[in-house]
């Protein structure tokens, strides 16, 4: 493990596993790594590249230092970078490919970029983010209900309530609750994607490195549309559908596709 120090003073702490190209994983919401699905997919992608796997500021061990801005977790991203040697290639889950598809817009050195499921509401095929959800579950936080803010999490991306009902008096629970504060983190990522309409045709005119966005061929329909969006207005990106694949990233059938994307 070690540390990089972002911009604004916060250390962000991070593991290297593997050789070859320098490969970045973002983590999506309540992630980092000891909990999610990086380090499994880091260990697939070892013997391919040196892959880092970083806690995102505000979780595991790394800082949080206020207010909290996107442009500041995208400064993380061009920390690391610098550490792998000043250009790297970036895989985003869900909230993290937005955090990728800004990083990639705002300028950080990047050779090529993947997304997997980020999360948009392009059409009415999903109902928009209620506009008041940021708002409670950063009151939810500010309370200390950790459990609450989660569980408004969960309602909203579809979770069953038997299965959340039955989360909360397991161990990973208290998991989640510890990275609760951060939920606000990711809703200042995507809450301008989640209105029920397309982005700008400009949203990310400055990511001009080629790109991989990456939707599972089981997952809701809303979701596959907003990637087919996504794909059609980043600047040089193509669209894959993962033939039986949900919004959960399993290493075994991604990590070959990202091998083949990075590798050409």
């Amino acid at each position: 493990m070690g540390y990089v120090t972002s911009q604004d003073g916060t250390r962000i702490a991070y593991s290297t596993t593997g050789s070859g190209p320098a490969l970045i994983i973002v983590d999506g919401a309540l992630c980092h790594r000891a909990f999610g699905p990086a380090a499994q997919l880091a260990q697939a992608l070892a013997p391919h590249f040196t892959v880092y796997t970083y806690d995102r500021r505000g979780r595991g061990e790394s800082g949080n230092t206020a207010p909290y801005d996107v442009a500041r977790e995208v400064e993380d991203i061009a920390a690391l970078v610098e550490r792998a040697g000043g250009k790297a290639h970036l895989f985003g889950m869900s909230s993290g490919g937005a955090l990728v598809a800004e990083a990639v817009h705002r300028g950080v050195p990047v050779a090529r970029y993947a997304i997997y499921e980020s999360p948009m509401v392009v059409d009415g095929t999903h109902a928009p983010m209620p506009a008041d959800l940021p708002d409670r579950v950063r009151r939810a936080v500010a309370e200390d209900r950790r459990s609450d803010a989660v569980k408004m999490f969960m309602d909203y991306v579809g979770t069953p309530k038997v299965v959340t009902t039955i989360m909360r008096v397991t161990p990973p629970w208290k998991k989640l609750k510890a990275v609760a504060h951060t939920l606000p983190h990711d809703f200042a990522l995507v809450g301008e994607l989640q209105r029920g309409q397309k982005p700008p045709a400009d949203r990310w005119s400055g990511a001009r490195a080629p790109g991989l966005v990456i939707a599972g061929g089981k997952s809701p329909e809303y979701m596959r549309n907003s990637q087919a969006v996504l794909a059609e207005t980043l600047p040089s990106a193509e669209l894959t559908v993962l033939p039986g694949q949900t919004h959960m990233v399993k290493a075994k059938v991604t990590a070959p596709v990202l091998v083949d994307f990075f590798g050409r």
